[in-house]
């Protein structure tokens, strides 16, 4: 993985976070410019992630002999036990703990339907939203995993059109007769093709190191972001976050030793599972005993930081190479030599 990618994924996990902060401490109103920013364009960090997704993807099949069933297999094992334990942990706090979570209800049938990602709508009324709210991006992310699955059965150069004319078909023609969710008819399902087309460019050499030219493209994705509304979402923040991916990506050479970048790049997935969780404990006790939110945001941010790390370590990784060495039958000490 590019570390200048690991960056930008950490940066748009702490976006979203501070994006959460505002709604869960403020009910997003806006405390100062800073705040109105994070309540209107916090959100671009999803998108971002997208993009990201499609990009990784890509380049970690491009030239693999990888079944579809394979493929599904390892994107399970690295998304699923994570996920599955924040959501567990989700549904304990509002069954013992609500007024943590004052505005959460659960129901069972509800709750077994998010651990299958399979859209619906929340029992709290507010949205089609799995228990773990933050998870609805994942539904889109294993739609996308089905997908590019066929497309592994076709020569590498023609999978962007087959996974376009998959997703075209699943989020607009299927919908449409209501085979599947209205939920995945959201143009931002379009912004994985956009990172598997930077990923093309990249693996054909066309993305060159630089330096004034990408921050010069950086600023202007910024500007856009800054300047859009999320509508169209798919032209007025997909395309800029496409931009700033692969603008990033030209800066790689500044960035390719840094071991902090790569360390929160790996915990951003368990950042953006587990923050909601800590910032609702936070905003209860910030609320209950008269404590400053912005102090209380700051030990959030050091217990999201340390508790996404502790994460990482001890369930991501190890999950996925305990659930890998049993799909590959190899041993797993074998596997903590290889590149997670």
């Amino acid at each position: 993985m590019l570390i200048s990618v690991q960056a930008l994924r950490a940066l748009a996990a702490w976006t979203v976070v501070c994006h959460h902060f505002m709604q869960i401490f403020f009910d997003f109103k806006a405390r100062g410019p800073l705040g109105q920013l994070f309540i209107d364009k916090g959100a671009v960090g999803v998108d971002i992630f997208f993009v990201i997704s499609g990009l990784v993807i890509f380049l970690s099949t491009e030239g693999k002999s990888l079944p579809p069933t394979r493929f599904l297999l390892y994107r399970l094992f690295r998304i699923v036990p994570a996920y599955w334990l924040y959501t567990l942990l989700m549904a304990l706090l509002v069954v013992f703990a609500q007024p943590l979570l004052p505005d959460q209800s659960l129901d069972w049938n509800h709750l077994l339907l998010s651990l299958l990602f399979i859209p619906t709508e929340n029992p709290g009324g507010y949205g089609i939203y799995p228990t773990l709210n933050v998870g609805w991006t994942l539904n889109y992310e294993m739609l996308f995993y089905v997908l590019f699955a066929w497309a592994l059965l076709f020569r590498l150069e023609v999978r962007l059109l087959v996974v376009a004319a998959l997703l075209f078909a699943v989020s607009q023609a299927w919908t449409g007769f209501g085979w599947i969710s209205a939920f995945y008819r959201s143009d931002i399902v379009y912004e994985f093709l956009l990172g598997i087309a930077i990923g093309m460019l990249y693996r054909r050499g066309w993305i060159g190191a630089g330096l004034w030219l990408p921050l010069l493209g950086i600023g202007a994705a910024l500007l856009a972001i800054y300047h859009l509304s999320p509508a169209p979402r798919l032209l007025n923040w997909g395309v800029p976050s496409a931009v700033l991916v692969l603008s990033c990506m030209a800066l790689e050479r500044y960035v390719e030793r840094s071991r902090v970048l790569k360390l929160l790049g790996d915990c951003s997935y368990s950042v953006y599972l587990m923050h909601v969780l800590v910032l609702s404990a936070g905003g209860f006790l910030a609320q209950r005993y008269g404590i400053n939110p912005y102090l209380m945001f700051g030990v959030c941010v050091l217990a999201i930081g340390v508790g996404s790390w502790l994460s990482y370590e001890w369930v991501e990784k190890r999950s996925y190479r305990w659930l890998k060495a049993r799909v590959d039958d190899e041993p797993v000490e074998n596997l903590s030599r290889q590149k997670y």
